[in-house]
């Protein structure tokens, strides 16, 4: 399982508010190597989620055009061939 975007995010965000608040040298470091990485996943994330809104999109579009065409081709002159027109 992939994390999400907004976890990234949160985890990212927690990581740095522990950097921030931390009094001891090597937790602020490895908090901020933590925070590094969360920011890098969630670019990742970010990338993923956009390529997958887009083939989601893209998959809609397809079914909605086949559709229209399927429609289409109920009411031709000859069924078998497509519009006349074509």
């Amino acid at each position: 399982m992939q994390p999400t975007l907004a976890l990234c995010r949160t985890q990212e965000a927690h990581q740095r508010a522990l950097a921030s608040s931390a009094t001891l040298e090597n937790v602020k470091l490895v908090a901020n190597a933590a925070a590094a990485a969360w920011a890098k996943e969630a670019h990742a994330a970010e990338q993923r989620e956009t390529r997958k809104l887009h083939a989601r999109e893209t998959a809609e579009r397809i079914e909605l055009e086949d559709a229209l065409l399927f429609e289409a081709s109920m009411f031709s002159e000859n069924p078998d061939r497509g519009l006349a027109n074509h």
